[in-house]
């Protein structure tokens, strides 16, 4: 059997309708040469017998215990046959030319090895306008990555060696698992940016789990990682720590205002112990 050239990997739990609408986004796209990987997160609401009774052999359909977003990822690129990998969050949707147009970019561009487009927003049933922070870059982006994700996972496509060099996702972090990624492939690597809207994000619903955690405690951690295992000195070094200050100040400050003194003395005394 003949590899496809995109291995697509859905991961999901709990989100019947939601990853029924994400799988036809996929299932819909002008560029047809790829494998829909489902990874079902153990969900608990017959989600992945409805995808199996409604999808069938159209897409490959994973089964794990409940271990993460992370873990459900990395089993989906364990298995991957293509080139390429493209992720898709199931509560996100396609628009039906977005791997058509990346395909066609990263042929026209080697240099780059991973590529994201812009994108719109809906919070709550509405569209909204894209933070100014928020708005896609492209090239060596690895300076306006250190203040939030300037990546969005459902907007990628990168090649798959490129993770085998980088590393997978991090089974540990509970969020901010894209952040820790997007800060190494960044540090070493340009980002390829199509403008033009071709992902449909949905935000505000109460089992994201961006609002379930407290993000800045996560992205210090990724800052920490980063910087322990790069060489000190380097210009990009010193700006991961000077960001990885300005979140410990924050973090830990606020964990002192809300009598966490013991979490906010340990954060704030971070980067007196990485200098």
């Amino acid at each position: 059997m003949v590899a496809p050239q995109i291995s697509v990997i859905i991961p999901t739990y709990n989100r019947q309708e939601l990853t029924v609408r994400a799988i036809k986004s996929v299932l819909s796209q002008t560029f047809s040469d790829l494998e829909c990987i489902v990874v079902d997160d153990g969900s608990t609401d017959q989600t992945a017998e409805k995808l199996a009774k409604e999808f069938g052999e159209s897409i490959q359909l994973i089964r794990q215990a409940n271990k993460g977003v992370s873990r459900a990822r990395n089993r989906g690129i364990a298995i991957a046959q293509g080139r390429y990998l493209a992720f898709l969050d199931s509560d996100d949707e396609w628009l039906p030319r977005k791997l058509e147009k990346q395909i066609a970019f990263m042929a026209a561009h080697p240099e780059f090895r991973i590529c994201q487009t812009t994108e719109i927003w809906f919070r709550k049933g509405k569209r909204v306008n894209l933070p100014e922070m928020y708005k896609k870059k492209g090239g060596r982006i690895f300076d306006r990555s250190l203040a939030c994700c300037m990546i969005t996972p459902s907007s990628v496509l990168l090649e798959q060696s490129l993770l085998h060099e980088m590393g997978n996702f991090d089974e540990t972090m509970l969020v901010c698992e894209d952040y820790d990624l997007w800060l190494r492939v960044t540090s070493r690597h340009p980002v390829g940016l199509i403008e033009e809207d071709l992902l449909i994000r949905y935000g505000g619903a109460p089992d994201q789990l961006s609002g379930q955690h407290s993000q800045d405690r996560f992205r210090i951690r990724a800052l920490q990682k980063w910087l322990n295992v790069n060489e000190k000195g380097r210009p990009d070094w010193r700006l991961a720590f000077k960001a990885l200050e300005e979140k410990c100040r924050i973090y830990g400050s606020g964990c002192l205002k809300r009598g966490k003194e013991e979490e906010g003395e340990r954060i704030l005394a971070i980067p007196g112990e990485m200098r």
